[in-house]
């Protein structure tokens, strides 16, 4: 252990980390499943995920009135007392410890957020369990760099190797698993990295089928044949919509948040009832409409098999939307990928009805556009085109129909990376001021310090003392413990060739000067940074 944690692992090593890995976030993504069942059997006297909406119905109403509610005050409870913000972990974290942590993500707060989400998912809450399984799957791989001392891209390869683990055990799709940490943590799709990934994912999926056997997770009727060329314009609408559809619950989500925050402000709120307010208005929503409960997954089969007639599919989806910014906007647990499949399923299949009602002869089933709309839903949201696609795929066991769900895919991302910072968690992050979305040359800024650039006053060739107070004098300085994020456009704005690096006082304290930045040693540092950045996407 001591030479793995000096030298790093070898490559067969590595192999072998990243299926052990695999095999971990694989049990942990099932017992996951499992707390999720069990807590919902304790809570509503039925353990099936896929059932609940029916069996809540059933219950007395004041009972599903108090289950969320229960729910929530236990949820912000946890986040009070293990998180610093009372904010859950999700896949957004994950993408932010890969590009600015070294692969590396919160551990204890981590921890918490799964819980949190146990709890959210098992009191009624209205989201999805991927994302918090994708974080937990990162503490496990932090956790294992840690021990080994990774560097950055070994670091990072193990998470996107636990990523890939957590989802290809979730769904039991074990290439979608693959190319989704590869897309959507890692962002790029370096060689030096599929093996493992593909490696863990493979591991996720044995462990996943150990349990619940090779079956698809969604059943599709028979007859879901496109009429080719014809029907090809409706699909490309279809993503048009979907697009709209994806950025409306992203856009919710936000809002909900927003006003969360400020009633909380303005009212003084303990943040640890926020998730019981949100728990008492879903608990509200849920006695007249329980499909929002849960997860999602029966109204979702539902739709895929065409079960519902337009009006119900309309509603339903609507609900959705606004059941997900409730749970997600009072800072409940859980993540967006399911809402996002069971919105999308509906979406598509509203379309479909009126698509086949007004053109019968030159179409197939409304259900082929619900497997479309919910890959096309999925998409947009995730920001994920190509994983997304095959993760459809995979869930439903239905390789016929790929050119519809492609073409509408396709027009679904395109449209909402235009409306939002390319997806809901490069969004998420944005609106924390952590700037992904625009590559590498924009985030890598944040990753240097001042202080690690910057020329002391013992340096070889450091700026002039007198000069470095005269340009204090005149207001042109640094803090040390800012980034080159914040130095860069100072440069841009003074022409300077340095600036000062000062530690301000108290109000009887003069300023402490520790040094100088030089814009050259910043440009090269940026430029160093670039060029490992290229290397490891390209190697």
């Amino acid at each position: 252990m001591q030479l793995l944690r000096r030298q790093g692992p070898s490559q067969i090593q590595f192999w072998f980390i990243a299926l052990a890995i695999g095999i971990a976030a694989g049990f942990v993504t099932v017992g996951f499943r499992f707390a999720i069942g069990g807590l919902q059997g304790v809570l509503y006297g039925h353990d099936d995920l896929k059932g609940i909406q029916a069996h809540a119905a059933e219950l007395p109403w004041y009972w599903v009135v108090l289950v969320p509610i229960l729910g929530g005050l236990i949820v912000g409870q946890i986040l009070h007392r293990f998180t610093p913000d009372a904010r859950v972990r999700s896949v957004a974290d994950v993408i932010e410890g890969s590009a600015l942590k070294e692969g590396r993500v919160e551990i204890k707060e981590g921890m918490a957020s799964a819980l949190a989400s146990i709890v959210t998912l098992g009191s009624g809450g209205s989201t999805g369990r991927e994302g918090p399984v994708v974080h937990l799957a990162g503490v496990i791989a932090s956790w294992v760099s840690s021990r080994i001392n990774a560097d950055g891209i070994t670091g990072r390869d193990l998470l996107g190797c636990a990523v890939a683990a957590a989802v290809s055990a979730s769904f039991n799709a074990p290439i979608a698993g693959a190319l989704f940490a590869l897309e959507v943590v890692l962002r790029h799709f370096a060689v030096h990295a599929f093996a493992p990934i593909v490696i863990a994912s493979v591991a996720g999926t044995v462990i996943n089928r150990q349990f619940f056997g090779d079956v698809s997770e969604f059943a599709l009727p028979m007859g879901t044949s496109l009429d080719f060329y014809v029907e090809l314009p409706a699909f490309l609408m279809l993503g048009l919509v979907s697009g709209l559809v994806g950025f409306a619950l992203m856009k919710t989500i936000f809002w909900a948040d927003d006003l969360g925050t400020a009633v909380q402000a303005k009212t003084g709120l303990p943040r640890y009832l926020r998730p019981a307010i949100a728990g008492a208005m879903l608990g509200g929503l849920a006695v007249f409409f329980p499909h929002i409960i849960g997860v999602g997954y029966e109204t979702t089969s539902a739709a895929l098999s065409g079960e519902l007639i337009w009006r119900e599919a309309f509603i339903f989806a609507a609900l959705k939307i606004i059941a997900v910014a409730i749970t997600m906007g009072g800072r409940m647990g859980g993540g967006v990928f399911s809402p996002a499949l069971m919105l999308g399923a509906l979406t598509g299949l509203a379309f479909g009805l009126i698509a086949t009602a007004l053109f019968p002869d030159q179409s197939g089933g409304a259900t082929l556009y619900a497997l479309a709309g919910m890959g096309a839903v999925a998409a947009a949201v995730l920001g994920a085109p190509i994983s997304t696609t095959l993760i459809v795929f995979e869930l439903t066991g239905d390789w016929q129909t790929g050119l519809a769900v492609m073409v509408s895919v396709s027009l679904s991302t395109a449209l909402a990376s235009r409306l939002v910072d390319k997806s809901f968690f490069l969004t998420q992050l944005e609106r924390r001021n952590i700037h992904l979305a625009a590559g590498p040359q924009a985030y890598l800024l944040a990753t240097f310090t001042v202080a690690e650039i910057m020329r002391d006053k013992d340096h070889s060739r450091p700026a002039n003392e007198d000069t470095c107070w005269e340009l204090v004098q005149d207001g042109l300085y640094i803090d040390g413990n800012a980034t080159l994020e914040q130095a860069m456009p100072v440069f841009e704005a003074s022409n300077a060739q340095f600036i000062p690096v000062v530690t301000l006082g108290g109000e009887d304290s003069p300023p402490e000067l520790w040094g100088a930045l030089f814009q050259v040693d910043a440009l090269k540092a940026m430029n160093r940074a670039l060029a490992a950045t290229a290397a490891e996407e390209h190697s």
